[in-house]
């Protein structure tokens, strides 16, 4: 996939085009089986939690966007009675697809898909078991994730997290848990902090950007070396942690949902929505959003939908700066194998110390082997 979007990028910058996307945001539907908290979907009403994108509205979205890989996202993926059709014909497009999902209805729907390399599970884990399940509204998530991801691994697909940080949480706690990720044999990580959705349900909960850097840095500090397999630029890790900085490109990951394509972006629809992708680029106010324009939604965010891309622009901005980002993923992707080789503690060896260290008292989680 890593070639793929080299090839991809290098070819639309040969082509001098400014403006490109490099993964299409889907959203098929609204509705789902949780009510989390820092969520900006759920609160719709009831006649807007049922709508649903055709699997031909999802196709030809791709086809107008363009962008190699598409997440599948929501609410809940699972829900949508024809995620099945809508996966396996992004995968025949040749997409690379990440379908995500909170795992709740993943075991009894995998028969529905073929493990592909074109398809990654993008599992979403906030973190260790209590403040996932915290994070999610419901106990008992977290167990039934680790699970899924058990099964699915077994089935032969290829799985990832996907983990959004609020504020409060412990950067110690984050740490053991990418170990026990790690031992968990996942594919990758993906990682965020998350966005003050004005729809959300509690408004306390968002870091702001001074919070932002400091948490990861002291999260991430030294992710190379721990061997960590992080499916994100480094060049945006480093910009979680306040080593670069870099203003927003929105156009990057083009949302597409049951009204639309959202303007600005995945996160703001302050412009409305655009009948295709190409009205989307034509007609969005673009010095409207981001940093730099005083916009205070855009004050805070450091999230992936907007920065990402930025970081991917800039390490092919020049030949020094797209040497530097092929020396760091070769030496990173080397103390990744590294640290896998001399990996000897089970992921449940790694939680039953945690947890013997945290609490005596506490439940054992399920196996992952």
């Amino acid at each position: 996939m890593k070639l793929s979007l080299f090839r991809y990028i290098l070819s639309r910058k040969l082509k001098g085009v400014k403006r490109y996307p490099l993964v299409l945001q889907l959203e098929p539907l609204f509705a789902c089986n949780l009510e989390c908290a820092g969520c900006g979907k759920i609160q719709y009403p009831t006649d807007i939690l049922r709508k649903r994108l055709t699997p031909e509205e999802c196709w030809t979205a791709a086809e107008e966007c363009g962008a190699p890989v598409v997440t599948v996202a929501g609410g809940e993926p699972l829900v949508h009675p024809e995620i099945d059709r809508i996966v396996q014909g992004l995968v025949e497009r040749k997409r690379y697809v990440y379908m995500c999902s909170n795992a709740i209805l993943l075991e009894k729907n995998l028969h529905r898909f073929k493990p592909d390399p074109h398809l990654i599970l993008s599992i979403h884990l906030d973190g260790r078991e209590p403040t996932h399940d915290r994070a999610v509204c419901r106990k008992g998530v977290y167990r039934t994730a680790v699970e899924s991801i058990k099964t699915a691994k077994a089935k032969g697909f290829q799985v990832m997290t996907n983990s959004t940080i609020f504020s409060g949480e412990d950067p110690a706690e984050f740490r053991q848990f990418f170990s026990e990720c790690a031992a968990m044999g996942i594919d990758g990580m993906m990682i965020s902090p998350g966005y003050a959705y004005e729809k959300a349900p509690q408004q306390d909960i968002f870091l702001k950007t001074e919070e932002t850097k400091k948490w990861f840095k002291d999260a991430l500090g030294d992710w190379r070396q721990q061997g960590w397999d992080f499916n994100h630029s480094p060049f945006y890790l480093d910009f979680l942690e306040g080593k670069r900085d870099y203003e927003c490109t929105p156009w990057g990951i083009p949302l597409r949902n049951v009204f639309g394509w959202q303007k600005p972006c995945y996160l703001l629809a302050d412009g409305g929505y655009a009948k295709s992708y190409a009205e989307l680029l034509a007609t969005t106010e673009w010095h409207r959003f981001g940093r730099a324009s005083g916009n205070p939604k855009c004050a805070q965010c450091m999230t992936h939908v907007g920065y990402e891309p930025s970081a991917v622009e800039d390490s092919f901005s020049s030949l020094p700066k797209f040497f530097e980002l092929l020396r760091d993923v070769a030496s990173t992707a080397r103390l990744a194998r590294t640290a896998h080789a001399r990996q000897t503690k089970s992921y449940e060896t790694l939680v039953a110390e945690y947890n013997s260290r945290e609490s005596p008292e506490a439940k054992p989680v399920p196996s992952a082997s």
